[in-house]
Formats: structure tokens, C-alpha cells, sequence
């Protein structure tokens, strides 16, 4: 009781209760009592009857799944807070313990003594009928909205669906026939997947549900929506993005054996890169780390305390065809990684390889694809041409195009700078068409001299898709040359980092400051 936040509740348009949080003394009275407060001022206040009988002692733990047991003093209890009411929602058994009558009708007739509040009877697959008045002689002589026809693959979390949905027309003054089809369609699309909260649809989703008529009945199997639904709940939001990679494998195997110097060595190395990141980054955001856990996983682990964007390679380095790291599953790998972790894959890959060459590596990435949902992993694409075959504007754009196609969405593209604008109109059109909430494009750097990358940027940062860089080699391949054969000292590897990623992040904030303007 004390816990309440008055001055909360006296500003909310609305207040929920809950049918079960009666069953308690305590949460009885500050139910009762938040109900009270939004009343007086001038607020509104829904009751959805949410009856449990086992939450209220009359089954046993082992019979949760029962809905309806007969109580009077259930009932009496329930029946308190009907006075305070605008809206009542509840199923048919529901509505029985409210009314204190297994007839629907006389159920609802003895409610109806007792508020003024809209009743709003959930059918199930049928849908749901709201009576604003006088109780008619049959629920279809109302305002009587069908439900949709989907495959019920789990029920856990329909009522709260069906409310959040009626809610978010109810508080915006739709018609009340409108708000029941609200809470119909997010209670379908609820039902048709595993899980109760994540399962919860997007506004962007349920408009999408809303418009169409060519559902499937199993309606999880609809790729649109799907994808539709993950790329509205991805947590974050990315206007620009300054990433250190520093996954390179190959490359430092190469060096530690050119070298003769130690595997913790390089792993020394990469934690001063990530230092040089961390002092850049301060406490700005939009900053993130692309690091492999072969020489990087005391980065991986430390970055974790940071708000960092976290990239983590998959791919075997310089398979072709694709090849992922680790166990023979790659879905089977992933569930080892943390959620946080973006799953990065370089692909060599060009849409005139050798039909077999292309579709191996095609099957490879739908696998991986198919992973990272599974796992609720995002996936990061970088897309190189092979050696003998560059990929240029065109062909690039026809690379992402033929991905697509097959149904692989990353969230993200890492590609090659281009100083042609047509080269990213055609690619930006192409992302824009097949996924207009893809996060974006990053830069790779290719080890190009920094003067270089600066002056791509100048073309880049007109796009909007482009949200920054992911740069590597450019930054550390010559101070991990030196600091590795003990040229330089920790400070002056760190210190040289540092300063070339200040003057990339500086030159990308400037271009688009520029573009911005223009």
C-alpha cells in the first residue's frame, strides 16, 4: 500500500487491475486503492477478471491449467470493484465467476447490476463480443467481432495480448468495434507462437496483420511477418556506428609465426586496441568491437561491461566455400554465444560464381540465417567479391538482390567503400526495397590507407543507410607489426591507435555533418 505512486497513477489516462491480484488480501487493497486514485482523477479504470482458481486456493497446484471452479466468495470479492469500473473484459467462464452464474446471460445481467462499465466477453477462436448498455438477449446482437482463423500453438499470454490490444485503441477513442478487433488480432498472433512476452506483437506488425488477407493459417510460417516482428523488437537503436575490428585470425597467425612470438602475444595486442576503443568511445554511444574468441576473448569479456555493439566472426577465415568455426552445428554453436553478440560472417561471394560454388555457399548462409533467429542472434554480412572477380556497384547490388532472394535478411551489411555515388544508390535502393528495417551498412576498411577511407566517406555518408565503419587493418596492422617484434612500447601501440581512430570517427562525423547540411 505505502509503495504506491500516487502522483503516477493521477497522471495516467488509465489503470489495469487484475482479477488475480484480488486474490490476496494486500494486493486487494492496493488494487483497490490505485483504482480509487485514478477515479478521482478523472482517470479511467479496466478490470480484466483474469480468474485462476488455483491462485485463489481452489485447485491444487498440479491443476493450474483449470479455469473455472464456482465461488461466492470469489465472486464477492471480484464483484467490489465493479462500481469502479469503465471496461470489464473476461472469457466466458470469466465471466460465470463475476456473475455468479454458469449461464453466460445471467451472468452478465448480474454484472451489469453492479456497473455501467463496457463488458467485453472473449469467445476464443470465435472472437469477442462488447456490450456498452443493456445486456441483449444474445452476445451477437452487440457489437460482435469474429476472431482469425490460426493454428493455436500456444495459448500463454492470449489474455494479456487481447488486452494490450483493446487498450491501445480504447486509449486513443477508437470506435469500440475497433478496439475488439485490436485485441482480436494481437490474441491470433500471440497464440500462433511459442512464448509469452517475446511473442508480443510490434504496432508496425499489427498493422501489417491488420492489412493483409493472405495470412496463412499457421501463421509463424509467414516470412514477412516474422521478419517484420524481429526487426521491430531488436533492442537498440543505431543512428551511426564506429566499430574496431579486430577479429582477423589468419592475419595474426601469420605474424606470430613470421614473428616466432607468442599466441598471448596477439591476445596482449588486441586488448591494447580495444583500450585504444574504449578511450575514444568515453562515455559516447554508437561505438562497437568486432573480435574474434580465439586471440580476443579477454576482449569479448571485458567489453561486456561496456555499452558497447559487440561483433563476434563465425566463419572459418578465408573458407571458400563458407565454412563456420566451432561445433559441426552451427545453431548448435550459437547457443553458446551471449544474445548481445552479433553474429559477423564474411562471405566471398559473387552472383556469376559457378552455379554449384554459389548455391553451397547459398545453403550455407540460409543455415546460418535460420541460426541466428533460432538463437536470437542479429547477423552481420560482409559480402567480398573473390579474388579473380571483384564486385563492383552493380554487381554488389546484385549480390545483396540474389541473397535476398533466397531469404537471407541480415541486420546488418559490412561492404566495401565505393567513390562512385551510383555504386551506393543502387545498393541502398535495393536494401531499401527488400528490407526497409534493415539497421544498415557499415564500411570495411580492406587495409586501405587512411587518407583513403576519409575521402570514401565524402561519397558514404550521403546515404543514410550507411551508419558508419568497421575498419581494421588500416588502424592496427603496422603498430601490431612493430609492437609484436618489440619496436613499440604498450603506450605508443595504444597511443597510435588511438589516434587514428579519433581522426576516421572525426572524418565520418564530418562527412555526414556535410551531406547533412547539404
Amino acid at each position: 500500500m505505502e509503495k504506491i505512486d500516487e502522483r503516477q497513477i493521477r497522471s495516467a489516462a488509465a489503470v489495469l487491475i487484475n482479477g488475480t491480484h484480488l486474490s490476496t488480501a494486500n494486493t486487494f487493497e492496493t488494487s483497490l486503492r490505485a483504482a480509487k486514485l485514478a477515479k478521482a482523477s478523472g482517470g479511467q479504470v479496466l478490470f480484466d477478471v483474469d480468474y485462476r482458481p488455483v491462485l485463489w486456493g481452489l485447485e491444487g497446484k498440479d491443476k493450474g491449467e483449470n479455469r473455472f471452479v464456482a465461488s461466492e466468495e470469489v465472486t464477492r470479492r471480484l464483484q467490489q470493484v465493479l462500481p469502479l469500473c469503465d471496461v470489464v473484459v473476461g472469457t466466458e467462464e470469466e465471466i460465470h465467476i463475476l456473475g455468479g452464474s454458469a449461464d453466460t446471460m445471467a451472468a452478465l445481467e448480474s454484472i451489469r447490476e453492479r456497473t455501467k462499465a463496457v463488458l467485453v466477453c472473449k469467445l476464443g477462436a470465435s472472437g469477442c463480443a462488447a456490450i456498452p448498455g443493456t445486456i441483449p438477449a444474445d452476445l451477437t446482437d452487440e457489437v460482435f467481432v469474429p476472431g482469425y482463423p490460426v493454428e493455436v500453438f500456444n495459448v500463454l499470454g492470449a489474455g494479456d495480448a487481447f488486452m494490450a490490444g483493446f487498450l491501445s485503441g480504447w486509449l486513443r477513442d477508437s470506435p469500440l468495434e475497433r478496439c475488439c478487433r485490436l485485441g482480436n488480432a494481437c490474441g491470433a498472433i500471440v497464440v500462433s507462437r511459442l512464448g509469452c512476452a517475446p511473442a508480443m506483437p510490434t504496432r508496425p506488425e499489427l498493422d501489417e496483420f491488420l492489412a493483409r488477407d493472405d495470412l496463412p493459417f499457421r501463421l509463424r510460417d509467414d516470412a514477412a511477418l516474422e521478419q517484420l516482428h524481429w526487426s521491430t523488437t531488436r533492442h537498440g537503436d543505431y543512428e551511426q556506428l564506429t566499430v574496431l575490428a579486430i577479429d582477423h585470425r589468419s592475419q595474426f597467425d601469420e605474424l606470430v609465426e613470421e614473428l616466432d612470438c607468442a599466441p598471448s602475444d596477439v591476445s596482449r595486442f588486441k586488448k591494447l586496441a580495444f583500450e585504444a576503443l574504449s578511450k575514444v568511445a568515453g562515455d559516447g554511444d554508437g561505438f562497437g568491437i568486432l573480435v574474434d574468441d580465439r586471440y580476443g576473448f579477454d576482449v569479448l569479456v571485458e567489453a561486456a561491461d561496456h555499452d558497447f555493439w559487440i561483433g563476434r566472426p563465425i566463419e572459418v577465415p578465408r573458407s571458400r566455400p563458407l565454412e563456420f568455426e566451432g561445433a559441426g552445428d552451427v545453431g548448435l554453436e550459437l547457443t553458446r554465444w551471449p544474445a548481445t553478440h552479433v553474429v559477423k560472417c564474411l562471405v566471398f561471394y559473387h552472383p556469376d560464381d559457378p552455379v554449384d560454388l554459389r548455391e553451397r555457399q547459398e545453403r550455407q548462409l540460409l543455415r546460418l540465417f535460420a541460426a541466428c533467429r533460432e538463437t536470437g542472434h542479429e547477423l552481420l554480412l560482409e559480402v567480398l567479391g573473390p579474388a579473380e572477380t571483384a564486385l563492383d556497384g552493380a554487381s554488389a547490388a546484385k549480390a545483396i538482390e540474389r541473397l535476398y532472394e533466397i531469404g537471407v535478411k541480415p541486420d546488418w551489411w559490412k561492404l566495401e567503400p565505393a567513390s562512385d555515388p551510383a555504386a551506393w544508390q543502387q545498393i541502398a535502393a535495393v536494401i531499401e526495397r527488400r528490407d526497409p528495417l534493415c539497421r544498415g551498412v557499415v564500411l570495411l576498411g580492406l587495409s586501405a590507407p587512411i587518407d583513403e577511407l576519409i575521402a570514401s566517406f565524402e561519397t558514404a555518408a550521403a546515404f543514410p543507410i550507411i551508419k558508419g565503419f568497421a575498419v581494421g587493418r588500416s588502424i592496427f596492422h603496422d603498430v601490431a607489426l612493430q609492437w609484436l617484434s618489440g619496436q613499440v612500447s604498450d603506450d605508443e601501440a595504444r597511443s597510435a591507435m588511438t589516434s587514428r581512430l579519433v581522426e576516421l570517427v572525426d572524418a565520418w562525423r564530418a562527412a555526414r555533418s556535410k551531406a547533412a547540411a547539404a
